[in-house]
């Protein structure tokens, strides 16, 4: 067996790292609105409320200091920002575990929001480490890291839940795992850091906004991840009562809810690093058309669904292509642009990315109170053509990536 090359040996250790942050993340979802319940907010609507805000507050604030960590990433290395946002998330999940009221808990996970922006410098990390005819296949794997993250994350935080009844130790157990984060960074992870030629630009997010406007590259590519996402969480909201509505209150009607949501996973887990590989090939924004119009010709009929293995079935088709969706609009932007400056640009589109999380159930949810659970899989479809309309007219792919500052030095 061939000996790794470095690039490849920071590429699976950052797969690694990514999983284990993702896991981070998603933990506390199965038991947030649970523990919220247990800081004594009442009744259960206002439960509800909470739950929402504070599920989604994190990734509002992310969405408004990407751009500004990004920048700073191009200046100070990309590792350096990995490290920080795991420290970050270390600390403020570890102090979730003493907060008394839920006012300290919805702070905090501002807090972390505020201070993390790992996703983009994570994407930055690989993107500016690996060689540019690898860029789909690796921006793929990073995907898939992020998904087995997001998989047990919540199946451990729920049985952990269970076993223990004391959600606080939980937030102990996602500190520690951010902890190993940052030490498989900091003691295993090299970064080939060349610094920027502008000496790192640091915008925040409304100046990041006159960035996309201006740039004839970028802005397209900003409502294209947006649109990703929302299309991607827009029908998250509704997957628990539309189950609810095909089954009936049956006794195994959460685990029938749980493996709709399992299946989109593990087809974008088995989906994601095939379809990297595939737009390294045949080109990127063919694989992002491709991938956008399987999400549409999936979301819509399970509008029309009448059983549960039918939507389940559907369920899985969507996933198959969402797994194309991000790794290739990353790697269209990554070579848009310069090694150099890719920190600031991944945390400008990042920016994107968390809007997307954070209006797509809003949306998602909306819809559904205004006109009935079949017209949020309809409007999503729809607004995954949408964006295969607009990927098609507006986006340009470049042939190769522009030249980079170590090329021009040598």
């Amino acid at each position: 067996m061939r000996p790794l090359a470095p690039w490849q040996r920071t590429l699976w250790l950052m797969v690694t790292v990514q999983a284990l942050m993702s896991f981070a993340f998603s933990v506390s979802g199965p038991f947030l609105p649970l523990f919220i319940i247990q800081l004594g907010v009442k009744p259960l609507a206002t439960v509800d409320v909470w739950a929402g805000a504070v599920a989604s507050v994190n990734f509002l604030f992310a969405a408004l200091f990407s751009p500004l960590w990004g920048g700073i990433a191009d200046r100070t290395g990309r590792k350096a920002m990995v490290v920080r946002s795991c420290v970050a998330i270390a600390i403020f999940t570890a102090l979730m575990a003493f907060v008394q009221n839920v006012w300290e808990l919805f702070s905090l996970r501002a807090c972390m929001g505020i201070f993390s922006g790992f996703s983009a410098a994570a994407i930055a990390m690989v993107g500016t480490q690996v060689p540019e005819e690898s860029l789909g296949f690796s921006l793929g794997w990073m995907t898939t890291g992020q998904l087995v993250g997001g998989l047990c994350g919540p199946l451990i935080g729920g049985l952990l839940a269970d076993k223990w009844h004391d959600y606080r130790q939980i937030f102990f157990v996602t500190s520690f795992v951010a902890v190993l984060a940052t030490l498989v960074t900091v003691l295993f992870i090299d970064e080939r850091f060349i610094r920027s030629r502008s000496g790192g630009t640091r915008l925040g997010f409304f100046a990041s906004l006159h960035e996309i406007a201006t740039h004839p590259a970028l802005a397209p590519m900003f409502v294209v991840v947006l649109l990703a996402q929302v299309v991607a969480f827009g029908v998250q909201p509704v997957v628990p009562l539309f189950v609810r509505a095909l089954a009936g209150n049956v006794s195994w009607l959460a685990t029938a809810a749980g493996l709709a949501f399992a299946v989109t996973g593990l087809a974008d887990l088995l989906a994601s690093p095939f379809l990297g590989k595939r737009s390294d090939r045949i080109g990127y924004k063919r694989v992002l058309l491709i991938s956008l119009v399987g999400v549409a010709l999936f979301t819509i009929p399970q509008a029309f669904a009448h059983n549960i293995v039918t939507f389940i079935a559907l369920r899985f088709g969507v996933g198959l292509f969402l797994g194309g969706i991000l790794p290739t609009a990353n790697a269209l932007i990554g070579r848009m642009f310069t090694i150099d400056r890719r920190g600031q640009v991944f945390g400008i589109t990042s920016s994107a990315t968390f809007l997307g999380m954070f209006s797509g159930p809003l949306l998602g949810g909306l819809i559904a109170a205004r006109f009935g659970f079949e017209a949020v899989f309809i409007a999503i479809g729809t607004m995954a053509l949408a964006n295969f309309i607009w990927v098609a007219l507006s986006v340009r792919e470049r042939s190769s990536s522009p030249s980079t500052v170590a090329e021009s030095r040598s």
